[in-house]
């Protein structure tokens, strides 16, 4: 029974990444129209750290060393703090949800180029296929879309997500992945909860209006963002090739896209669906 579980378990862990995951962009949206991006971020991890240290509190989990603790901040600075900082920054900057999430989807290019050299990893010709054509897919989605104005400081930011999160996952991957998750998604909140907390000190006004929309958009991100897809991310992670987790960010743009289009009507048509399925095939060539 435990074993079929596992392997249940195993197979649903990419869909169910992929689904929480993309529901992040498009919380974030409605929390944004009531918070400044970094000081909604602050909230967001001092919760999340919170809620992570009753849990260690609980199970009480095998400690990591300082280096281990060093480790964990690095990555949680990057697979958090300028991964979400930039993704808020992004749609705070009139970037649609849907079109938030595109840049980093570029990610399993840059994953598969740096995991042969920092991991160690072999790429094959025909993961290296479908790489680029989950590539031209994003490309299609993002064709005829603004780059310039107050929209090419939101461009900005999503290319700094796109480069935090392929370093944070390659950084957790080598560095992290035999620290216990729990402590050290602990240390990981602790590092980006002080980072987001100067930001919003630095460059806002930490104006925030406790709406009904705004307090269950903070409980969606709190629980089931940075606390359930984060350790689905991390499990895959451990068990995964870099470049096999990565290729599901492809799928990441189009499933926010289609939510997007749903709950706040944004433009979805016949060219954008077809970047959708060119990064469906990409990962199913990525992952044979």
């Amino acid at each position: 029974m435990g074993k079929d579980f596992d392997q249940l378990a195993a197979r649903a862990a990419p869909a169910v990444f992929v689904v929480l995951w993309s529901t992040g962009f498009v919380a974030t949206k409605s929390v944004l129209r009531s918070a400044e991006p970094l000081a909604f971020l602050a909230i967001r991890m001092a919760i999340v750290v919170a809620i992570m240290a009753l849990i260690a509190i609980i199970v009480r989990p095998r400690w990591p060393d300082r280096i281990g603790i060093a480790h964990s901040a690095v990555a949680g600075l990057l697979v958090h703090g300028f991964y979400l900082g930039g993704t808020a920054i992004a749609i705070a900057h009139s970037i649609p949800a849907g079109l938030s999430a595109l840049i980093p989807g570029l990610q399993p290019i840059l994953t598969s180029t740096l995991a042969n050299r920092f991991l160690g990893e072999r790429v094959t010709a025909l993961q290296w296929a479908g790489l680029l054509l989950g590539l031209a897919g994003v490309a299609l989605i993002l064709r005829e879309r603004t780059m310039t104005g107050e929209a090419s400081l939101g461009w900005l930011a999503s290319g700094v997500s796109l480069i935090s999160i392929t370093l944070g996952t390659l950084y957790q991957r080598r560095y992290c992945r035999d620290i216990d998750w729990r402590a050290g998604n602990l240390f990981q909140y602790i590092a980006v909860t002080i980072f987001f907390a100067v930001g919003a000190f630095l460059f806002e006004d930490r104006i925030v209006h406790w709406t009904t929309e705004f307090v269950l958009g903070l409980a969606w991100l709190v629980v089931v963002l940075s606390i359930g897809s984060i350790s689905v991310l991390y499990w895959l992670i451990r068990h995964s090739a870099a470049t096999s987790v990565a290729s599901l960010f492809y799928l990441v743009p189009a499933t926010t896209a289609l939510m997007a289009y749903v709950l706040f009507g944004e433009r979805l048509d016949a060219v954008a669906v077809g970047g959708m399925i060119a990064c469906a095939a990409a990962v199913f060539l990525v992952n044979r």
